[in-house]
């Protein structure tokens, strides 16, 4: 089932410490949408964020566009005075659409943190139809516990039941 996209206000920008290093976005920024629409993403800059992340340093692009390929996938994209969209968030569940889904690849690109972007988009990704019924979301993050807590994440209540099969080198082999 395919959904529409759905225009968001753009917010102020408030600075964050990582920010100093990084040009501003240069021009201002009247609106965002969300959508689910694969033929929006822009796997190059997708690929290029996630290649320098902590989470995945290194992964090769034909690996990124595999797992776009079979995920359900959402972009972020603000418009210009231009009227130019480009994208500047994107999240992937990997999924049954049954009982599981797995949150993954979380990013918004520096200049538009902190504008409630990653929140709008992860609201889009829960409240999205293929995805109501599951029984377990699941993530990782290594430091954005606040924003998941808001969303109603919770750290996992059994850690002794979970375990993981990781192989932390496999993009640099």
């Amino acid at each position: 089932m395919a959904l529409r996209s759905r225009r968001l206000p753009a917010r102020e920008p408030r600075a964050r410490p990582s920010d100093h290093r990084l040009p501003p976005c240069g021009r201002r920024v009247l609106s965002y949408h969300i959508s689910f629409d694969p033929a929006e993403l822009d796997v190059e800059l997708i690929h290029a964020f996630l290649s320098g992340s902590y989470w995945s340093p290194g992964i090769p692009r034909h690996t990124v566009e595999r797992a776009i390929a079979h995920s359900l996938c959402v972009g972020a994209y603000a418009k210009d005075e231009e009227g130019k969209n480009e994208q500047v968030a994107f999240a992937r569940v990997i999924t049954d659409r049954a009982t599981f889904a797995y949150l993954a690849d979380v990013f918004v690109l520096p200049a538009h943190r902190g504008q409630g972007v990653a929140r709008q988009m992860l609201e889009a990704l829960q409240a999205h139809p293929e995805l109501q019924g599951l029984r377990r979301w699941a993530l990782f993050t290594r430091d954005m516990q606040p924003l998941y807590a808001k969303l109603g994440w919770e750290p996992y209540p059994h850690p002794d039941r979970l375990m993981v099969r990781e192989d932390a080198e496999v993009y640099s082999r």
